[in-house]
């Protein structure tokens, strides 16, 4: 307990998430390119024998991370480190290791399929959200309650109606990660700028098959499109796309978590409490929001990071430079791991979120009769009224019930006074009826069904296998 540990590992983050961007996967990760590398070498006629490919094969989960610790503080140089150390457990194919290879080739490489896997790994929290969204819309589609506009009360909507809100964000969120999956290029081989001048050497001037040991190392990585051009390393530009991409999913959950932080103070939604739960270490009957805290903590340093890899991309000098290098290494894991934590604790909030219609009632009464006000004026109208002289005599009532409720703290009198107020005509049987709320949430049920059922359905259905997810904390 005398070093530091990251909390994202330690608190946060999943355990196939953190797998992803473990030093198991990605040196292992490195040693199946090599074999790669090796076996369509061979294939393409250079002088490598099955045994050296089978030697290698048997060893690529025989790291000594000691001995590789030892080669690099000697080198000064992580890729040779490891290039001795598979040598030295694979010692008859220690000299086709890597060959015609630059660093790049295993260390992009390998940062792109870690990049892809962490994303299909968020996919399925993301699409599990989108689901556990969609169904609490559509439970409380028609189920009214106070809209507001700059937090001041405003018409009704419904409880549905702003989960909708929530998803929309999330299904711009979860386009663009498809698009990004969709158009993700593999590095492939390049060599040491580019130019595959190595293999220009090995293959005797022979063009096809630098392409075709290319295109057919990246298929066997799962890429089918691979970067037509590059310098040493991929363009970094990818790096600050996901990383934006990340970012974006953040802002999504940061709006979620605000909404319902306020929600909850207003005692209308809340998020889950369990029953051993500690609200204050002080005041034994609080409720805090600690998962929508949690998740703002998060959102906002994933958020932060994409600035971060902006400047990289934007300050790369021609075909390579190292200082993306520790950049790299801090920025996209973490971002990875703490949108992984968001996901994973979205699903664990929607998953015993609750719902208060009393309370929810409660406020609407206390603002609908001022929302009423203008049917109230066109009745009156209607019965023979002039609407200057109505409005003035409504202005007064409201303003006199609003001192009530403002200044004397009792509940809004306005209808009442209505009802009391000889001087209007309109039927005032008829205004108790009126004074339904769900006469003032317009085509909210509406809305949130044909939402759901053409823009979030779909992707639910097409990623069916997906849905189920296990969403405890590790805290």
């Amino acid at each position: 307990m005398n070093s530091y540990k990251n909390p994202l590992e330690e608190r946060y983050s999943s355990e196939e998430m953190l797998f992803n961007f473990s030093h198991n996967n990605k040196f292992q990760n490195w040693r199946k390119l090599w074999i790669a590398l090796a076996e369509i070498e061979k294939d393409l006629g250079l002088e490598i024998t099955d045994e050296q490919i089978a030697e290698l094969k048997a060893n690529v989960d025989n790291i000594d991370y000691d001995k590789a610790a030892e080669y690099e503080k000697k080198f000064r140089h992580d890729v040779m480190a490891h290039v001795h150390a598979y040598g030295d457990v694979a010692p008859s194919a220690k000299g086709i290791i890597h060959l015609g290879a630059t660093s790049a080739f295993v260390g992009d490489n390998t940062d792109l399929i870690q990049i892809r896997d962490g994303l299909l790994i968020l996919k399925k929290k993301l699409v599990n959200v989108m689901k556990n969204l969609s169904d609490f819309a559509i439970q409380y589609k028609d189920l009214p309650t106070l809209g507001f506009t700059h937090f001041q009360p405003a018409q009704l909507t419904t409880v549905g109606k702003r989960a909708t809100l929530w998803l929309q964000s999330l299904v711009l969120d979860i386009e663009e990660l498809d698009f990004f999956l969709e158009t993700l290029r593999f590095r492939g081989v390049k060599g040491t700028t580019g130019t595959a001048a190595s293999f220009l050497e090995l293959f005797n001037g022979d063009y096809s098959k630098v392409k075709h040991l290319d295109k057919e190392l990246s298929k066997r990585f799962g890429f089918e499109k691979v970067f037509g051009v590059s310098g040493q390393t991929y363009d970094r530009k990818i790096d600050a796309k996901v990383v934006a991409l990340l970012g974006n999913i953040a802002q999504s959950a940061h709006k979620f978590t605000n909404d319902l932080r306020l929600l909850q103070n207003l005692k209308e939604v809340e998020e889950p409490f369990e029953k051993n739960q500690i609200g204050s270490s002080a005041m034994a009957y609080k409720r805090n929001p600690m998962r929508s805290e949690r998740i703002g903590a998060l959102a906002k340093y994933v958020m932060s990071l994409t600035t971060s890899s902006a400047m990289v991309a934007s300050t790369q000098w021609f075909e390579r430079t190292l200082d993306d290098s520790a950049n790299k290494r801090l920025t996209i894991p973490q971002a990875f791991l703490a949108v992984d934590a968001i996901l994973l604790i979205w699903n664990n909030i929607m998953n015993g979120i609750v719902v208060y219609p009393n309370r929810i009632n409660k406020h609407i009464m206390e603002e609908l009769p001022f929302m009423a006000t203008e049917y109230i004026i066109m009745e009156e109208v209607k019965a023979g009224g002039d609407r200057q002289e109505i409005h003035e005599v409504i202005r007064v009532h409201s303003m006199e019930a609003s001192k009530k409720v403002k200044e004397e703290g009792k509940e809004n009198d306005l209808i009442e006074r209505i009802l009391n107020d000889d001087s209007l005509k309109l039927d005032k049987s008829k205004l108790k009826e009126v004074l339904d709320p769900k006469n003032f949430i317009g085509f909210a049920p509406i809305q949130t069904e044909e939402f759901i059922a053409n823009e979030v359905q779909p992707i639910i259905d097409a990623n069916k296998e997906l849905i189920g997810l296990e969403a405890d904390l590790k805290v």
